[in-house]
């Protein structure tokens, strides 16, 4: 399980987050569920898992893009825990997530190479043997895989790293994850609805996230939210 010293980051970034809301311009988004479907519905209406509320920062939102990426693409910021959905105009989606401890994590450019609602888990032999779990998970709402995954390809091989839901949305915002990248179930789904078999997905290295919004390298003495990783 996370360390309390996890669950105090997450804390102080938040707060860190909240105190630079005035860098860019930001317009936190609602929840659609006009747009789920009867199984999203019923699952959803089944967790046992503690559906807390995500910190502000960690909210999705929809905020100013300074970086080059074609609209339709992924950006995904580890240091700062934001993947970003590109828009025409300058804009983006920002949704606040779960990334892997920098030793198990994973860089590089990408595509989406197949998508699945609800997937099971068959978690890998070095997580069955590290987390004691079974062999397999079946579809569900307190799967960890969640509402959606989006499976990342490189060189047109699988990475064994996806974009996935979550059954644990009190860690959005930290660094905990065998490596995948962790949404909540309800942003899984808005992701999952915007992306296509062959988006590109950018994820940045360790220690050169760049996001003007900044709730994690506020802590490193940031004042105007930017990276001092340039």
């Amino acid at each position: 399980m996370p360390s309390l010293k996890v669950k105090l980051g997450i804390i102080m970034a938040a707060i860190a987050g909240l105190m630079l809301s005035g860098c860019v311009e930001t317009t936190y988004e609602a929840t659609n569920t006009a747009a789920f479907k009867p199984r999203d519905k019923e699952y959803l209406s089944k967790i046992r898992y503690t559906n807390v509320p995500i910190p502000e920062p960690f909210r999705r939102a929809i905020v100013d893009y300074h970086r080059k990426e074609a609209p339709g693409s992924i950006l995904v910021d580890s240091d700062n825990h934001y993947l970003y959905y590109v828009l025409d105009g300058g804009k983006a989606i920002r949704y606040g997530i779960t990334v892997g401890e920098e030793a198990m994590a994973w860089s590089g450019i990408a595509k989406v190479g197949a998508m699945t609602e609800w997937p099971p888990w068959h978690p890998t032999k070095s997580e069955i043997e590290r987390l004691g779990v079974p062999s397999f998970v079946p579809p569900g709402p307190d799967n960890p895989m969640g509402s959606r995954a989006m499976y990342l390809y490189a060189n047109g091989k699988d990475t064994l790293f996806r974009i996935h839901g979550t059954n644990q949305p009190e860690y959005i915002g930290a660094s905990i994850s065998s490596g995948c990248i962790r949404m909540t179930n309800e942003d899984a789904i808005d992701l999952y609805n915007r992306v296509k078999i062959g988006t590109i997905v950018v994820v940045l290295e360790p220690h050169h996230g760049d996001s003007p919004y900044n709730s994690q390298m506020a802590l490193e003495g940031g004042r105007d939210g930017t990276s001092s990783f340039q």
